[in-house]
Parts: C-alpha cells; structure tokens; sequence
C-alpha cells in the first residue's frame, strides 16, 4: 500500500511502505523479509570491488548471487562466519523461490 503526503495535488510524492523504508542496503527490493539486526553490521565486496553494506540476514541471502563476491576482511570474525554458514545453505536470489 502506497501512502502520499499531504502536499498540494500536485506535488505529492508517493513513499514506499515503512517496512522497506527501514531496511539496509544489501535487502533486494523483491526480497519480503525483514532485517536482522543494525543495517550496517557486515559488508560484502563483490569481484569488481563494489561494496554493499547490510544486515547479517541480508547479506547471507544476497551473497550467493553475488558471483565472485566475499565478506570484507574487516568484519568481525563472528558475522563473517554466521554470513558464510546462512549463505551456505541458500540457492542465488532466494527470495525468487519463496525462501
């Protein structure tokens, strides 16, 4: 559901929904579930050396679509390794196959 300000009808904006105005940067837009934890908890760096920031829930699922891609070796020993563990168990893109 869309909401629109109360600006003169011709300067509404439409918002996005509050759920996906408070994600982080690595939820995809078609990904439904909400995040885990501080939106900047981890990082990933794909091969090209792009990062994306986010969850430790988003960045397990947006890892395994991400070809070539890692955690940076700046973050802490223990959500690196719970990202790897939950990317471990999820297909590229899971949210495309209900999971």
């Amino acid at each position: 559901m869309e909401r629109t300000t109360s600006a003169p009808p011709g300067t509404r904006h439409r918002t996005a929904p509050p759920a996906a105005r408070h994600r982080c940067p690595a939820a995809a837009a078609a990904d439904p579930t909400p995040c885990d934890g501080p939106p900047d908890t981890a990082t990933l760096v794909d091969r090209h050396g792009r990062e994306t920031a986010g969850c430790v829930h988003h960045c397990a699922r947006l890892l395994p679509g991400l070809d070539g891609a890692r955690v940076h070796p700046f973050v802490p020993a223990a959500q690196a390794l719970e990202i790897y563990l939950r990317a471990g168990e999820l297909p590229p893109f899971a949210w495309e196959i209900g999971r």
